[in-house]
């Protein structure tokens, strides 16, 4: 797995990014540009819930967002 800097600028640490993934609540695929991305809700070690966006590769596969779940997220979990 591949955390990308752009998944750090929330403040999010790798290990709780790898927690929630390890830990979805949520895991849903979506389109965005017409790129497909994951979406994961899940919980950090403190149990907050983080947002994640994963971009499946055939390499590694690449993190590019994480931060603390949003209220426009709410009603999937």
């Amino acid at each position: 797995m591949e955390i990308r800097p752009s998944a750090r600028k929330h403040g999010i640490s790798d290990a709780d990014i790898r927690h929630a993934i390890r830990h979805p609540r949520v895991y849903r695929e979506v389109e965005r540009d017409g790129d497909p991305q994951i979406l994961i809700i899940g919980p950090a070690h403190d149990g907050r819930f983080l947002e994640i966006v994963i971009v499946p590769a055939d390499g590694p596969t690449r993190v590019i967002h994480a931060d603390n779940l949003r209220p426009k997220w709410y009603d999937l979990i």
